[in-house]
């Protein structure tokens, strides 16, 4: 038997989805909304949220993610207030212990150009010479560098689990349901979804679809006769590192070869993207350490010598929904089907942009438009217009 219609049905519950959930709830104007969660891991153990590395920074290349990542950082700082429920308090966890991106000679002058915007729409970056990056971190080797910007105040990481129950909890406080199930086809009438099947539940007539399906998005809005969103699923190693080596005030580095590093407990988390021929479209979470030998470690090696000698420790994959086009967002509804909207392809800002994409989806769906903050050229029209937002700095 069929169960009771959504006004507004939301596929996936990582950070993401359950931030847009969150916002949507709270919303005086939605209170009449019936809103429902889809996610098929109640668990969240596979979750791109859960074994993400939780770094938090305004230090991007396009404004717009400047922008929802400042909105974001301070909301981070509200969060135990805002999504407590009664006197429970999500615990965080947000180290403000910046970004350190290092540049040289060659990066320099985008390392430049990208500062001076970061600084203009309010971001607390500074820039340091090798005398200040050598005096400030000793530990550091600067002989190769022109440059460093760090991130003051708002840059560091968090708790992903933990903001990702905290959105969850507060959210089902303000009625949303979470359906553990799994979306496997749409039915759809003049231009638009009529309802969703559900492998468990059924047929579940819906008012509006959000996409917030993460590396699983492309597979989602086939569902729906959509075959060109540009979402890959790509696999991320996140290293844990244990050594004797004291790196006082290490913050998250990002080295000139891409490799970052930052503190996690009495060890080190550490990683880099792999080069794009070996970087394949996937779903499975096997550890592969032959990136950490030959890449991650040498890297490491030179930019902390102290770092020649560690122990590798307990280590996991993860997802990216990468957007191989411009590596920014996909956010709105699609060009014909006006009912299905995007929440997509972050290529690893997700979590930390989370707060500002609940915000921004949850005004569309409300109100047909951004009112705080104007995400229009994220839009999935761009492609087809040719209107491409590079992002410059994706780690």
């Amino acid at each position: 038997m069929p169960m009771t219609g959504y006004d507004v049905l939301i596929v996936g519950g990582g950070v993401v989805g359950s931030s847009i959930a969150y916002f949507l709830s709270a919303n005086g104007d939605s209170r009449a909304l019936r809103i429902a969660v889809v996610e098929q891991d109640s668990t969240y153990a596979h979750s791109s949220t859960a074994l993400s590395v939780g770094g938090i920074r305004q230090q991007f290349s396009t404004r717009e993610n400047i922008a929802l990542s400042l909105f974001s950082a301070e909301f981070f700082r509200e969060a135990p207030r805002t999504l407590a429920v009664g006197s429970e308090e999500p615990d965080l966890g947000f180290q403000e212990a910046g970004y350190l991106f290092l540049a040289s000679s060659q990066g320099l002058p985008v390392l430049e150009r990208n500062l001076e915007k970061q600084r203009r729409l309010g971001a607390d970056v500074r820039l340091l010479l090798p005398g200040e990056l050598g005096a400030r971190f000793p530990w550091l080797n600067v002989s190769d560098l022109s440059a460093g910007s760090l991130g003051a105040s708002k840059e560091g990481w968090l708790d992903p689990h933990s903001l990702l129950q905290g959105f969850r909890k507060k959210a089902r406080s303000q009625e949303v349901v979470y359906l553990e199930d799994r979306v496997i086809g749409f039915s759809m009438a003049g231009g638009r979804v009529t309802e969703a099947n559900l492998a468990e539940a059924g047929r579940v007539p819906v008012g509006q679809v959000v996409n917030a399906a993460g590396p699983m998005a492309a597979g989602l809005a086939r569902l729906a006769g959509i075959t060109d969103l540009p979402v890959r699923p790509r696999k991320r190693f996140v290293y844990r590192i244990q050594t004797s080596a004291s790196l006082p005030g290490c913050p998250m580095v990002i080295d000139t070869s891409g490799v970052y590093l930052r503190p996690e407990g009495d060890g080190f988390l550490c990683g880099v993207a792999p080069p794009t021929t070996a970087d394949p479209d996937t779903l499975d979470l096997d550890m592969e350490y032959g990136l950490f030998h030959e890449t991650v470690w040498p890297a490491l090696a030179h930019r902390v010598p102290a770092l020649d000698s560690l122990r590798l420790g307990p280590s996991w994959a993860g997802h990216y929904a990468l957007n191989p086009l411009d590596r920014n967002a996909i956010l709105g509804p699609h060009s014909d089907i006006q009912n299905f909207l995007f929440a997509n392809g972050f290529s690893g800002h997700g979590l930390q942009q989370s707060p500002g994409i609940g915000r921004a989806l949850s005004e569309l769906i409300l109100h047909g438009e951004y009112r705080t903050l104007d995400l229009g050229r994220f839009s999935f029209h761009r492609f087809a217009e040719g209107a491409l937002v590079l992002e410059e700095n994706v780690v």
